[in-house]
Order: C-alpha cells, then sequence, then structure tokens
C-alpha cells in the first residue's frame, strides 16, 4: 500500500493536534529511592508510578528502568534495555497500561479478596449443587 502525500499530511496534522493538546514529556528517571518512574511533562505536572503497575515494566530491574529516554515526539518514555514503550497520553487514559490491561490486573486483585458477603455466597451456591453444569453441545447428524 502506497502512502500518498495526502495521506503523509493528514497523519501530520493529527500528530500536532496530539501534540498540541498534550504536554510533552521534559524529564524522566527512575527513582530508587521511592521505587518509582518520574515523568516530569512540559505543564508542570509530575508523574511517578510504580513500575509493577505500568504494562510492559511488570518484571523490569532498576538499572533497565534506569535507561529510560523520551521519544522525540515527547509523548513517549522508550526502555532501550526492555525494549519497551510507553505512550503517555495512552498510559493516562488506562491508567498505566491498555484499558484491557488494566482490567485483567483488577479482576485479578478482585477474585484474591476475601470478604465475610464473598464467603456467605459460596456457602449458598454449594447448598444449591454450586455452578450449574455447561449444557452438552448438541451433535448434529
Amino acid at each position: 500500500m502506497a502512502i500518498t502525500n495526502e495521506d503523509f499530511a493528514a497523519a501530520n496534522r493529527r500528530a500536532s493536534d496530539k501534540k498540541a493538546a498534550f504536554p510533552a514529556a521534559v524529564s524522566v528517571h527512575y527513582d530508587r529511592r521511592i521505587a518509582r518512574v518520574v515523568i516530569s511533562l512540559a505543564s508542570g505536572l509530575e508523574l511517578a508510578f510504580s513500575p509493577k503497575q505500568a504494562q510492559g515494566l511488570e518484571h523490569a530491574n532498576p538499572a533497565d528502568l534506569s535507561q529510560a529516554e523520551i521519544t522525540p515526539s515527547g509523548l513517549g518514555i522508550h526502555f532501550p534495555s526492555l525494549d519497551a514503550d510507553l505512550y503517555i497520553p495512552s498510559l493516562l487514559d488506562g491508567f498505566l497500561g491498555s484499558k484491557r490491561w488494566v482490567a485483567s490486573e483488577t479482576g485479578k486483585i478482585g477474585g484474591k479478596a476475601t470478604t465475610a458477603a464473598k464467603a456467605v455466597a459460596a456457602r449458598q451456591n454449594g447448598k444449591l449443587g454450586g455452578r450449574p453444569k455447561k449444557p452438552e453441545k448438541l451433535i448434529s447428524a
């Protein structure tokens, strides 16, 4: 598929609009003292988060995180030794990962929760025979 001059111009307009709507990163570093990646934006806002909460950085070590770089657009952070990139607008949109990833991580936490209400519900469900069996698929001839 060939990229036309119009396609190229449209992509540049979209990128310019995104840069105008979102402040660029001006610095990034890993703070070992608090175990956080710290991103400073041109607006003065500073973001600090645990790498364990960010998709692609969950298992990173401090040496890998200390090599963080700002991408040329200023809207991304690149971790060369991890081959991982964070796009800051999307990072904030899904809160440190894609919406799907954040939902799965939240579900894991909820599944581990133990409350009195959850225990009562499990006992009542057990008295009814547990989870209903899935219906067998009908075999068509």
